[in-house]
């Protein structure tokens, strides 16, 4: 089973931090342990969404200069057990090369079921980064054209980072505003334009949101938990169904 996979978007302010998020505290409700790696550099919001950002002193650039071993700089979740992170860099002159993030995380996956490595929005150095290390990838779009553009640039930089296993996540999905945009016929159309396989399909959820924002545990019955509950059950290898898109 591959345990480190990529989280990333062509397009910013998609929610993929959230789903890297709610896709690692998914996977501890499993049992098991999780490591996420932030690698948005200068713009890392995972330290804030797990409640590590007020006592946070390291973060993966410390790591790779030698100044901490790998462990002081790894911070527990504040309210999910088996849940971990590695900060982003404080400023994009400490993007690790694509080389050191290899060395790096296959160390660090020695200690954990799942590696999730959030990669900075674009196709730039950091995602090179990002990707570097990945085993897979979770390409998460809004289904909206601009976004699914910006999907397909990202599974094209995706092919020529060697990471050929790539799943779509369309998130922040509501059918209400989806028929009313009238820009795709259905989600089947939404996942043609892509070309890429879905994995998941997580709703517009108010709780999700603001469960993230305040650095709380998100309730298991919120409707973006369940579908995070059900991504990382296909992330495990479980035949679960998908949503039936052609009713959206």
């Amino acid at each position: 089973m591959d345990s480190v996979t990529v989280i990333t978007s062509g397009k910013g302010g998609v929610g993929k931090s959230t789903v890297a998020a709610a896709a690692g505290a998914a996977l501890v409700a499993r049992g098991k342990r999780v490591l996420l790696i932030d690698c948005d550099a200068g713009l890392g919001s995972l330290d804030h969404m797990l409640g590590i950002l007020d006592h946070r002193v390291f973060d993966i650039a410390d790591v790779v200069s030698g100044a901490v071993e790998p462990a002081q700089a790894v911070y527990p979740c504040a309210f999910e057990e088996n849940l971990f992170l590695l900060s982003a860099p404080g400023t994009e002159e400490d993007v690790v090369s694509p080389e050191v993030m290899r060395q790096l995380v296959t160390v660090l996956s020695r200690y954990y079921d799942h590696v999730l490595i959030d990669s900075p929005a674009g196709i730039g150095q950091g995602f090179l980064s990002a990707a570097a290390a990945a085993q897979r990838a979770l390409v998460v779009a809004t289904p909206d054209p601009v976004s699914i553009r910006a999907a397909v640039h990202t599974r094209q930089s995706l092919e020529e980072a060697g990471v050929r296993q790539q799943r779509l996540v369309v998130n922040r999905f509501s059918s209400t505003r989806f028929r009313a945009q009238k820009c795709y016929r259905d989600l089947d159309s939404v996942i043609d334009a892509a070309g890429i396989r879905l994995i998941a399909v997580i709703p517009e959820d108010p709780v999700l949101a603001a469960a993230t924002l305040r650095a709380q545990a998100v309730p298991q019955t919120a409707p973006g938990a369940l579908a995070a509950g059900r991504l990382a059950a296909r992330l495990e290898g479980e035949q679960v169904p998908l949503p039936d898109v052609g009713r959206f």
